[in-house]
């Protein structure tokens, strides 16, 4: 009784359709209607010509059984009212004797009704109907009253349209329930890209823009007195400015395809700390790499996690600590992977005052996401003697390969 492709409540709620469903339905809801008055009618005209003795239908009759059928154009955006308005036609003195199907459109009313959650209504109308056809007010006190065999099987039929209906109501609700959990899981998964796809940019473009931004009023103040060290900040630029545009092609990858045949680098990991170190130098911050341990084959994304760390461990050191050294250590365990960033600036958070206190920014809280989202995790902080301090451990074997970030 409602679109197969749409949920039932929302196949009632016609604000809520698209304008193709809308038409469908609608068209759906006419073909119903014409069906139904061609059945009733029918059905009418053939039963007066098999059975000669029977009161013969007038043109009031016919109109009625038009006027119900009609009705059902709007079952969807009134179920109550048109339930009221066929069960009217369907008990209306003498309609039953005249048109035995007249009960067609009531069904398809009741039907429709309990679909659209109206099941107080449906029931009523199963009530009046039922005691309209066993006992008829008009008929009260004179012979003609229905027997007892009718009333029962009456009861039984109309229980088994209830069934029925409460069947295929049940049924409905879970479809909707499943296809809303398709839904949200769908919106949960869009969400957790977009989060991984902001978290890649803000790496990208902090620490990329980071060392230009360093390297560009580096140029500024040494192009008249010293232009050798001005083109080789110029160069510098001009070759992280390049590492970026393809880092940020890479990223905007994932949201379009384009230029498919054009060169792209590898995904970021461990095996370019050198490059990273290079960068971090450029920016006036001397990086020393330190690893123990045997090195594994590592999942892609626990590495793309682990360079990312770092990246905006370094980031957070040439902006914000003023230090000129830094110290990556990373441990390679069985299961594990530890990366630590330590630099010996006097660390304070972006936007802040020497003096105020410190606390976390929006780097650190993207690298903690990047770790929890492989099940690790990442503490951040002022060290002791002085400096910042980043230590991240990552499970190796936590996740499947390339179930998280990438």
């Amino acid at each position: 009784m409602t679109e197969p492709d749409l949920p039932a409540d929302v196949a009632h709620q016609p604000g809520l359709l698209p304008r193709g469903a809308a038409a469908r339905r609608w068209a759906t809801d006419a073909a119903i209607a014409a069906a139904v008055i061609a059945i009733e009618v029918g059905g009418t005209l053939a039963s007066a010509h098999w059975h000669h003795g029977q009161a013969t239908a007038g043109v009031g009759t016919y109109l009625l059984l038009v006027a119900g059928g009609a009705s059902l154009i709007a079952r969807r955006r009134y179920p109550v009212g048109v339930l009221a308005v066929t069960l009217a036609v369907a008990i209306w003195p003498g309609m039953a004797s005249q048109a035995h199907l007249i009960w067609l459109a009531l069904i398809v009313a009741f039907f429709t009704a309990v679909q659209a959650r109206q099941r107080a209504a449906a029931v009523a109308s199963l009530v009046i109907g039922y005691v309209a056809s066993v006992w008829p007010p008009w008929l009260i006190g004179s012979p003609g009253h229905a027997s007892a065999g009718f009333a029962v099987g009456l009861a039984v039929l109309l229980l088994f349209l209830l069934a029925v209906a409460e069947i295929i109501r049940a049924r409905s609700q879970r479809t909707a329930a499943v296809e809303q959990s398709r839904q949200e899981e769908l919106r949960r998964r869009a969400g957790e890209e977009r989060m991984r796809i902001a978290r890649d940019l803000h790496d990208v473009v902090a620490h990329n823009i980071s060392v230009i931004n360093v390297q560009a009023n580096t140029a500024l103040h040494l192009m008249d007195r010293q232009p050798d060290r001005a083109r080789s900040a110029l160069t510098t630029i001009n070759e992280v400015s390049g590492q970026a545009l393809v880092e940020l092609r890479s990223v905007l990858g994932v949201l379009r395809a384009v230029d498919e045949g054009a060169p792209r680098a590898p995904a970021p990991g461990l095996a370019r700390l050198g490059d990273l170190a290079d960068t971090a130098a450029a920016a006036g911050l001397a990086v020393q790499v330190e690893e123990s341990g045997r090195r594994p084959p590592l999942p892609a994304d626990v590495d793309l996690a682990a360079y990312r760390i770092i990246q905006e461990a370094l980031t957070n050191s040439a902006r914000h600590s003023g230090g000129t050294n830094a110290i990556i250590r990373i441990v390679y365990g069985e299961d594990t992977l530890v990366v630590e960033v330590d630099d010996d600036g006097a660390w304070r958070p972006p936007g802040r005052s020497p003096g105020q206190p410190h606390g976390p920014g929006s780097g650190i809280a993207g690298m903690t996401e990047r770790a929890a989202a492989l099940g690790g995790t990442l503490q951040a902080g002022p060290r002791p003697g002085g400096g910042f301090a980043v230590r991240a451990r990552l499970p190796l074997h936590g996740l499947p390969q390339g179930g998280g970030d990438r």
